[in-house]
């Protein structure tokens, strides 16, 4: 035990005890040593007398108050928080959780505390809720989902590539003063302001058979910069795949038509002979059955960050190139001085937020002077 593994400290000690007795030393020397109190080297060698080196080593039962529900009245509560709270009340609290036992079992009273310790048990937070994408299941739906689980299950073709093909928007957020580099014992430190930069849109390409992710920035999210990025596929990065099969949602501008709106006609259909498109699921949640979503939330922070199309310095001086404070100042400092306009750092984008909808929560927990969430 004490020469390697994880066990409990007061374990541990015990063991010292024993094994320091074992050698002759006294109860005074063994406390010195251990560093614990004397009741505690004369409970250990009691419990080796009494009992043997099993029961020396575990702790005894301590007496404590019995539980005040009942596995019945348990079940009750827990029903009870998953039930809808009362009328003119949004959600439960645990005083309302206490009193609303109260008035369907036996006790006089009921803390707070008791209801906390129950839900805790039972991993229960009613006061939570999650946003989910709850869909629709018709034939539809079926069909579709059918459809893109046999490609994903389908061994690996070179001739006919599986493409998994999303967007996103980022914003683009840059820092006012330069940020503190982290030392030893310090973390980095950034200022509290910062300066907007303006929004861009990522199309991400994800190519689950070799593990291969393309990032394409662009100003917008339009059907023109979707038919570009059909054509890439079929020139730049599957020239010799006789048919290129795309797996995305069901947006506005995933269409065949889209290709005739940005090229000849000619052109448009030279690339549509080699695509084999595939859509998700009907419904807000159809995105998650692409693997580029998942691509997506890791590739909006670190292709945006190092990434800024041309002209977007343009759009943010008349849209979105004030400077905001952030909501609180976590690093102590007073209030910041006039900074010079050329002293900006460069851009980085925070985290984006994981959901399951089609469309992105709001980034990161930064705020305007409004309060309004970015």
């Amino acid at each position: 035990m004490l020469g390697g593994g994880e066990h409990a400290a007061r374990k541990l000690k015990w063991a010292q005890i024993l094994l320091a007795g074992d050698a002759g030393s006294y109860d005074a020397e063994i406390v010195r040593t251990v560093r614990v109190s004397p009741s505690t080297v004369g409970r250990t060698k009691r419990r080796f007398v009494e009992g043997n080196l099993e029961r020396a080593l575990s702790e005894e039962p301590r007496p404590g108050a019995e539980r005040k529900l009942t596995g019945k009245e348990e079940a009750l509560l827990v029903a009870t928080a998953c039930a809808k709270p009362p009328v003119g009340r949004k959600r439960w609290t645990l005083t309302l959780l206490a009193d609303a036992m109260v008035k369907l079992t036996d006790h006089d009273s009921l803390s707070g505390e008791t209801a906390r310790r129950q839900l805790a048990e039972n991993n229960l937070k009613p006061w939570r809720r999650d946003m989910w994408c709850i869909h629709n299941v018709n034939g539809e739906y079926v069909a579709r989902m059918e459809d893109v689980l046999d490609l994903y299950a389908e061994t690996p073709d070179p001739d006919r590539p599986l493409v998994c093909f999303d967007e996103t928007p980022v914003q683009l957020i840059g820092e006012v003063r330069q940020p503190v580099p982290a030392q030893p014992g310090q973390r980095e430190r950034y200022d509290y302001e910062y300066r907007r930069n303006g929004t861009v849109n990522l199309f991400v390409t994800f190519d689950p058979h070799r593990g291969r992710r393309n990032i394409k920035v662009t100003e917008r999210r339009a059907a023109a910069d979707y038919a570009h990025c059909m054509r890439e596929f079929v020139d730049v990065h599957y020239p010799d795949a006789a048919c290129i099969r795309v797996v995305h949602d069901n947006l506005s501008i995933h269409t065949a038509g889209a290709l005739y709106h940005a090229f000849a006609p000619a052109e448009a259909r030279r690339i549509l002979r080699r695509l084999e498109f595939h859509y998700t699921p009907n419904t807000p949640a159809g995105s998650t059955w692409s693997s580029a979503r998942s691509a997506c939330s890791s590739a909006s922070v670190s292709a945006a960050a190092s990434t800024t199309p041309k002209g977007s310095e343009k759009r943010s001086q008349h849209r979105n190139g004030s400077e905001i404070k952030r909501e609180t100042a976590s690093n102590g400092c007073s209030q910041p001085t006039k900074h010079e306009p050329n002293s900006a750092a460069p851009i980085r984008s925070p985290p984006k937020s994981q959901n399951q909808c089609d469309e992105p929560l709001g980034l990161g927990a930064r705020k305007d002077h409004n309060g309004n969430q970015l």
